[in-house]
């Protein structure tokens, strides 16, 4: 397989001298995990008062991982990436809401994502978080099958409602629709309204994604048994594959809670496990689609490779790659120009409402070995490149 990931003037095509001095000095930042724990704290406590920080982070942080404060705001970085064959997918990024209201605005943001999704076509897919359109602590207790109040029935029945009506939507719109995935504990009852829908809408074709986090053991297992379901029951399997986003979170609630933790026991088990749900899906690509959402090099060759045996088109409409806004570029750029599928997540939101999204970007990027200094690398080369 010819490597194609080390071609900076592809990768970073798009970004101008300014541009790759940011990313630069950002990375060298992230990478240094005392300076990353300083800066979040400080963060934290300049939301937390009010004070004029917005135009700062915006103008460093915010501006390399996010597409703009709002819809509208994301089309110019939209196009731009599309001149050079890059989709989007528009990532409302707001968390950790816990009121009605602002799961009733998320549903209307996500509604308002899809008409986009339709109008162009740089924007093949949507998204939605489960934790956008309902609390926490309802999908955990609804997971473990604990008895609701009447209160907590009437606002479940409210968030499949939200479900039921995005999906539907995206159905109605011919859009694909990726549904995030989140902590361990709340994933069970995502994963059966997820189903649900895939039951509903993914009978000629996969339009709804469910997303599965490789670094849980136990993923592969699910995806087995939902297969033998949907071959029962006659519906097409969209996933999203990830590695995972919240490992040090997983850990501590098993410990506290004193049952195993769903993490898997290394890097390595992880990569494999990543490598081989992505296999099984691509043995049986005739009735699922992959959106292998990864910053692996080695992850995208391999699937590179088994398009290739199986004789699959580049731009089979039924795989794709993805990668976030402002990270890996040399993945996203260089299979883009080579007519692979390719979607940018590109969050969006206000500026304060975005930072526990970016915080945790920059947390996760301290914790992955290799990943800064990788960028870092990159980044390095095509400054040299361009004699900067």
């Amino acid at each position: 397989m010819e490597k194609i990931f080390n071609n900076t003037e592809v990768a970073f095509a798009l970004k101008s001298n300014n541009e790759l001095t940011r990313a630069h000095f950002l990375f060298k930042m992230i990478g240094n995990p005392s300076l990353v724990k300083i800066g979040t704290s400080l963060t934290n406590f300049a939301l937390k008062f009010h004070l004029p920080v917005e135009g700062l982070i915006r103008a460093t942080v915010f501006d390399h991982f996010c597409g703009g404060i709002s819809e509208n705001d994301c089309l110019k970085v939209v196009d731009k990436m599309y001149t050079k064959k890059v989709s989007s997918v528009l990532d409302y990024s707001v968390e950790g809401k816990e009121e009605e209201a602002q799961f009733d605005a998320a549903l209307q943001m996500t509604l308002k994502t899809i008409e986009f999704a339709k109008a162009k076509d740089a924007i093949p897919f949507a998204v939605f978080k489960p934790t956008g359109v309902g609390r926490i602590d309802l999908y955990e207790k609804v997971g473990e099958k604990k008895a609701l109040t009447e209160a907590e029935k009437a606002e479940w029945d409210n968030v499949v409602a939200r479900f039921e009506t995005i999906c539907k939507t995206a159905y109605e719109k011919d859009v694909m629709l990726l549904i995030d995935a989140e902590e361990s504990w709340m994933q069970d009852a995502a994963d059966d309204l997820v189903t649900d829908m895939m039951r509903k809408y993914n009978k000629e074709k996969t339009l709804i994604f469910n997303t599965l986090q490789m670094y849980r053991w136990d993923r592969l297992d699910y995806l087995k048994k939902l297969h033998v379901q949907a071959k029962a029951e006659g519906f097409h399997i969209g996933m999203k594959i990830v590695r995972g986003a919240y490992m040090e979170k997983e850990a501590d609630k098993a410990k506290a809670k004193g049952y195993k933790n769903p993490i898997c026991a290394s890097k390595q088990a992880t990569d494999d496990n990543y490598d081989q749900c992505v296999a099984y899906m691509m043995d049986n690509i005739q009735t699922m689609a992959v959106f292998a959402g990864t910053h692996n090099e080695l992850s995208s060759y391999k699937l590179m490779e088994l398009m290739e045996q199986k004789g699959i088109a580049k731009n089979d409409n039924r795989i794709w790659f993805g990668q976030l806004y402002g990270m890996s570029d040399n993945i996203s750029y260089n299979l883009a120009e080579k007519g692979y599928n390719v979607a940018k997540y590109l969050p969006f939101g206000p500026v304060r409402d975005v930072m526990p999204y970016l915080i945790r970007r920059a947390e996760e990027n301290t914790s992955v070995a290799g990943q800064t200094g990788r960028e870092l690398m990159l980044l390095d080369t095509e400054k040299k490149r361009r004699k900067l």
